[in-house]
């Protein structure tokens, strides 16, 4: 088991006077949001103290101090992660980025953007839309900062046509356990350098090390877009829809999954009923938003009759256009409120995100609301079915926290044992954080696993950045 120290009076005294007035915090004083995520069943701890960064510099001598003082150090963004991959787990220091909120500049010759990781996704997707450009990756929270996406590899709606976020990264300055400063990558297109230490470090969820500055790609902004509902009588059916859009050729941007109970909640909370539940007097069991990009309508027209062509030998109920702007950021604004939705009206809730081969999707969603049925846990669910990532909650309003685990433990043994079964893999975009880790290390098999573990430690051999996550079993609740 690993061993830290408590700060110190003079600790203390040392990191208040390397942030100055105002953005140091011990006890009593820490903000109680830095003790969890935004999966709370995931465990709360309260760090001995806080600190709000706002310079690479400040990052490099907080690090130093802590180093030398063995004292554990969990690097927090937004807080919205899923997996208790920000709960500090070992008391220790709590370093919160979220003041490192600036856009740095843009290099429009190279269409590339220089910021810093406390930039949230949404400022940062308006701000290039100002300069003609778009930021790619979208995922669902868009409140998240840039840096927590990128320690995630954050995926998102668009992942089908442009990627994730590993994709769009050219270059970061990285701050080492140590409190050294590293520079990896550069802003190039392509590179056959040596190891890529970029791109281990993308996805590493603060335990290799604390991201200060990314250089990140950015592609020409779309000139039109339009997005399609495709309702169907059956999840199967819905489904097996996916794989037609993408061999017909039609290169969406994104296709979404929704179940008509993730509609009906939807529709409730946010008082926006903008999915259908009835098509031509029909009960509609799921349907998928379907949106494409292009740079002239005749494009985008005929995407759409092809779409309708498919869609109709797939026995769907019918193709609805979201035609109008405002019908369509209604639209996307009810899809991004699923998970709120979920959260709204569950006392408890716990989830996954698997990620199947898309042709697997019907398999396992059948597979995992028996389960549901068989333990006695309501099973929620909705996903990016372009690329197979499915987003499994697992909810109760009637359970005690302790019977509602247990189940909870039965369902998700089972379904991680069912998604390596169809080769899938344990996460798709949420990472793993604490909460997964048994399961990553069950996929991926004892040898890759304790490989990941010599890496963590040639980066953290005092094992003081964010212990307890992704491969490291030293800390628990």
């Amino acid at each position: 088991m690993a061993q830290y120290n408590t700060i110190t009076p003079e600790v203390a005294a040392q990191l208040h006077a390397a942030v100055g007035e105002g953005r140091f915090f011990l006890r009593e004083e820490v903000d109680p949001n830095y003790s969890h995520d935004e999966m709370p069943i995931y465990g709360k701890r309260l760090p001995e103290a806080a600190v709000d960064v706002e310079t690479t510099e400040e990052v490099s001598a907080i690090m130093k101090i802590c180093a030398a003082n063995r004292i554990p150090v969990t690097c927090r963004g937004a807080g919205t992660g899923l997996v208790g991959g920000c709960v500090p787990l070992a008391g220790g220091l709590v370093l919160c980025t979220k003041r490192m909120n600036k856009i740095l500049e843009y290099d429009m010759d190279n269409l590339v953007v220089r910021l810093q990781p406390g930039v949230l996704l949404k400022d940062l997707a308006a701000d290039a839309q100002k300069h003609g450009l778009m930021y790619p990756p979208d995922p669902g929270e868009k409140t998240a900062t840039v840096g927590g996406n990128i320690s995630t590899n954050a995926g998102g709606m668009r992942a089908v046509k442009y990627g994730v976020t590993r994709d769009y990264v050219l270059a970061l300055t990285v701050v080492l356990a140590d409190g050294r400063v590293i520079e990896l990558g550069k802003s190039v297109s392509k590179t056959s350098s040596g190891y890529s230490l970029l791109h281990l470090m993308i996805g590493s969820e603060g335990t290799l090390g604390i991201i200060t500055e990314m250089t990140l790609k950015l592609i020409p902004n779309p000139v039109c877009d339009v997005s399609c509902l495709v309702p169907f009588r059956t999840v199967d059916d819905c489904i097996r829809f996916v794989p037609k859009i993408k061999l017909a050729k039609l290169d969406p941007q994104s296709i979404e999954f929704m179940d008509a109970d993730i509609v009906t909640s939807s529709a409730a909370f946010t008082g926006n009923p903008i999915f259908p539940e009835r098509v031509k007097n029909e009960d509609v069991g799921a349907s998928v938003l379907v949106t494409f990009t292009g740079y002239d309508e005749e494009e985008l027209d005929q995407k759409m009759i092809r779409l309708g062509e498919i869609a109709k030998e797939a026995g769907a109920l019918d193709v609805l256009v979201v035609a109008t702007s405002a019908n369509k950021k209604s639209a996307w604004a009810a899809r991004s409120s699923f998970l709120t939705a979920i959260e709204a009206d569950t006392k408890l809730i716990d989830e996954m995100d698997v990620v199947v081969p898309v042709d697997k999707i019907p398999a396992f969603l059948i597979y995992i609301r028996a389960l549901g049925d068989e333990v006695g846990i309501r099973i929620r669910n909705f996903g990016h079915a372009g690329d197979g990532n499915l987003h499994i909650y697992c909810c109760s309003n009637e359970l005690e926290e302790d019977e509602f685990k247990r189940r909870v433990k039965i369902i998700m043994d089972r379904a991680y044992t069912k998604c390596a079964e169809l080769e899938g893999q344990v996460s798709g975009e949420h990472s793993i954080g604490h909460a997964k880790m048994v399961y990553l290390r069950e996929s991926v098999g004892e040898d890759v696993f304790d490989l990941m573990r010599q890496i963590k430690a040639v980066f953290d051999p005092d094992n003081i950045l964010n212990p307890g996550k992704v491969c490291d079993s030293s800390v628990t609740m």
